[in-house]
């Protein structure tokens, strides 16, 4: 039998599509209900790599985390990643496509129509329940016979749906009146209530304002979420860095500064670091933002060569080398590692043309390639004393080859499952990342570094150490994990005490 659908869409981007989804995800799964997550599109630079090497949305990975299933290339088969604001990079069921501007992407709706459906039905045939997650607003008029995220879908899964509004923004009632008079009647039909979502204060206070929408509209409001800022679950690209952005700096915590790259991904790398009781993370937009920070890391980017330049243009490089004269620690991720060295070369053009130089601040040259490296990770730390609690597992998304001057590796990498290529460097050269001489300046590809307690605790120690502080037990790292797997129940309990 064909699963059953429910689709979840909103008035407008970020109003709570992506966690709502996953609360639901959730509450089937405590109701013994077979389900799993999908979304046809999503366009993000905060992606995941599946077990079989395959890149999705950080929001579906969630939302199979939800539903207690690893995540795979099926729940999103499209995944646009933006270059600039007019390109995109396409991964189409997991693999590089290609480039593509709005227009010409378009133009392949057909084929991109079918490995939607191929997917999904894929999908439809395991479980008994789909959650569809919805693009955007659900009536967006202008892209309505070129969707294949929001009504298309709805269509081709034959979903009901529920349409989240974002209260906080203000204008709720116009968002939830004035999307449904867009619907037509039939897409109005399918829609079985609405979820007002980021309410802060009195609920009481808004009891007229569900009478007035639920006449107005004659379809209930099926719940009123609350504002949780204290939720620390995976959230979409601007979320969670505007929540941590100006997250003040204190003599007693470790304070690190994330430089704020306009084409920045993988923002999930800093969660569990952001959530240990004594780390201060903020975002910094402006050098003068990196004032006071005990480390200062650079992360990944989707457009590592434009990125760098507005770090230039900015004024960052400057301060960056007074960080570093100063004896405190500088980190590249992926993109930021390759921003560290010499140079870096892209001779097919891959993301410009030419050669550019680097900060200048880790001997290492990095060569663009067109081949991007997808593959989970374990590796085992050589730069940090870390004992027994040296390994770490995280993931490589990645489109360059980076090779070490006069300085020695920070990682032993040993690539989990079976990679797309036998032959791949991966393999033949196991080694990842570069050190600087006296430690405090240091590199690597792989995604997620920070997420394991063990790895992380023994770090932060170091920097406390480096402070004169005593080190703090790996219980405290260890509790923070657990408190963050913890949170997809709590959010669950959050949707069902609100009625939904």
């Amino acid at each position: 039998m064909k699963a059953r659908a429910l689709a979840v869409l909103g008035t407008g981007s970020d109003v709570g599509k992506s966690v709502i989804a996953a609360g639901l995800c959730r509450l089937f799964v405590r109701a013994g209900v077979r389900v799993a997550p999908f979304k046809a599109q999503n366009m993000s630079n905060n992606s995941f790599v599946t077990r079989d090497g395959k890149e999705i949305g950080r929001a579906q990975a969630l939302q199979a985390q939800a539903c207690g299933l690893d995540p795979h290339v099926n729940m999103n088969p499209i995944l646009l990643k933006p270059e600039s604001d007019r390109c995109s990079q396409m991964v189409v069921q997991g693999r590089v496509w290609g480039k593509s501007e709005a227009r010409n992407y378009f133009e392949q709706k057909a084929e991109l129509a079918e490995r939607v459906r191929e997917s999904y039905e894929r999908l439809a045939e395991r479980y008994d329940v789909i959650v569809i997650e919805g693009a955007g607003s659900a009536a967006e008029m202008n892209l309505r016979d070129r969707d294949l995220a929001n009504w298309s879908m709805v269509e081709l899964a034959d979903a009901r749906v529920v349409l989240v509004a974002d209260i906080d923004r203000g204008g709720v009632f116009a968002q939830v009146i004035g999307t449904l008079d867009l619907l037509t009647s039939e897409e109005r039909g399918r829609v079985i209530g609405v979820i007002i979502n980021k309410f802060r204060g009195d609920m009481t206070l808004f009891d007229d304002g569900l009478r007035f929408l639920e006449a107005r509209t004659g379809l209930p409001v099926l719940g009123v979420v609350p504002m949780l800022r204290d939720l620390v679950i995976d959230q979409e690209d601007s979320v969670d860095v505007e929540r941590t952005s100006q997250a003040p700096f204190d003599s007693a915590h470790v304070n690190v500064a994330v430089v704020l790259l306009p084409r920045m991904s993988n923002f999930t790398d800093f969660k569990h670091l952001a959530a240990e009781d004594d780390v201060r993370l903020r975002y910094a937009a402006d050098p003068r933002d990196l004032t006071g920070a005990d480390v200062v890391i650079i992360p990944g980017s989707k457009n590592t060569i434009e990125d760098l330049w507005a770090l230039r243009r900015a004024g960052f490089m400057e301060e960056l080398r007074r960080h570093v004269a100063s004896g405190r620690e500088l980190i590249g991720i992926c993109g930021g590692f390759q921003m560290l060295g010499r140079e870096i070369a892209d001779p097919d053009g891959v993301e410009s043309r030419g050669v550019v130089d680097g900060l200048g601040l880790l001997d290492v040259s990095t060569r663009m390639l067109s081949a991007k490296v997808t593959q989970l990770v374990e590796a085992k730390a050589l730069h940090i004393d870390a004992g027994t609690a040296s390994a770490i597992r995280g993931y490589y998304i990645h489109m360059g080859d980076t090779q070490r001057g006069i300085v020695l590796p920070c990682f032993r990498v040993y690539p989990v499952g079976t990679p797309p290529d036998p032959l791949d460097r991966l393999w033949t050269d196991p080694l990842d990342g570069a050190v600087s001489h006296d430690g405090l300046i240091w590199g690597t590809y792989i995604h997620g570094v920070f997420d394991q307690p063990g790895f992380r605790r023994a770090w932060l120690n170091r920097i406390r150490c480096r402070n004169g502080w005593e080190a703090a037990r790996l219980e405290t790292s260890t509790c923070v994990t657990q408190r963050l797997d913890d949170e997809l129940d709590r959010w669950a309990i959050m949707l069902r005490v609100t009625s939904i």
